[in-house]
């Protein structure tokens, strides 16, 4: 085992033993005295070591970075509306953009959710178990022992709080950079209506609740593929690869129907946030189809873990 391998492997030891009670005498059952299986491996546990890791302090950061690289090719991109129709288009995202905070908000997501954040989703997801398996620390959670469920249960509610902070982040940034490079005023919509800062702050948070929703497909696809594999890179990039894939069998129009069973059929429904009413058909489409694919997954990946044998 190299010398990597062997500090996950302790610190995953330490990291669920700060959690266990100090063993008294064991009962007749076999069962250490004080030992509560409710106590291992707790939440602040897990969140802490998570938050250690490079690869973690490397996302979130980039969800910060994400809004002041787009601020700059905007700046640099210029205000040019001229030349062939795809150029046009281009200019009038960097002008719908630069017009406020909530509009420069908007169009961050607009570039990151069809991409980033289900790269981002995938790598806090498919890291759950695979990570621990290629550690070779995984067996050793299990026999302090951490309860297989509470284990999975721990790994998924910390993988939630991270891509959701993650996806928080984004808005958040973008809206206060924006609001300091082009001012906080209404935005404005591309049929020409304009919305009030708080009407703007109010639709930015139904897109986030919607975009939780409705990726939670993509986070349940790679647990599963997470509690498949001992690599990592295998349960992210499978999750990566499949998501793609999709939207590119949604873009086929000669699949017909068969389109709308597609788990990213309704993936940028969330637009419709930007019409006044709100359009809220597609969004709830696409949000109990997030969660209809999640609950399948996530089910699947529970009964793969618990009859999986443990060799590392």
């Amino acid at each position: 085992m190299s010398p990597v391998h062997q500090d996950r492997s302790a610190e995953a030891a330490v990291a669920a033993l700060e959690s266990v009670p100090p063993p008294g005498q064991a009962d007749p059952s076999g069962v250490a005295a004080g030992y509560r299986p409710g106590k291992t491996l707790s939440f602040g546990v897990e969140m802490r070591r998570q938050f250690k890791r490079r690869r973690t302090q490397l996302t979130l950061g980039f969800m910060v970075l994400l809004p002041i690289i787009l601020a700059v090719a905007f700046a640099v991109g210029g205000n040019d509306s001229g030349g062939n129709n795809t150029n046009s288009n281009r200019a009038s995202i960097i002008d719908l953009a630069q017009n406020g905070a909530g509009n420069f908000a908007m169009v961050t997501m607009i570039f990151s959710a069809s991409f980033l954040l289900i790269v981002v989703i995938s790598l806090f997801f498919g890291d759950t178990i695979a990570s621990e398996a290629s550690w070779s620390s995984l067996r050793y959670l299990l026999a302090l022992p951490v309860p297989r469920i509470r284990l999975v249960r721990q790994k998924v509610l910390v993988a939630g709080a991270l891509s959701l902070i993650a996806i928080l982040l984004l808005p958040i940034t973008s809206l206060l950079l924006g609001g300091v490079l082009y001012g906080f005023g209404p935005l404005a919509t591309p049929v020409g209506d304009q919305l009030t800062f708080g009407a703007t702050l109010l639709r930015l948070l139904i897109v986030v609740i919607f975009m939780v929703v409705q990726l939670s497909w993509v986070a349940g696809l790679a647990f599963f593929l997470s509690v498949s594999t001992d690599a990592p890179l295998g349960a992210v990039g499978g999750a990566v690869l499949l998501t793609i894939l999709s939207q590119i069998l949604d873009q086929i129009d000669a699949l017909g129907g068969i389109r709308d069973w597609l788990p990213t059929h309704n993936a940028f429904a969330w637009t419709g946030t930007l019409a006044d009413p709100i359009r809220w058909d597609d969004m709830i489409r696409g949000g109990f189809a997030g969660l209809g694919y999640a609950l399948i997954l996530f089910g699947l990946g529970v009964m793969r873990f618990r009859r999986k044998d443990i060799t590392s």
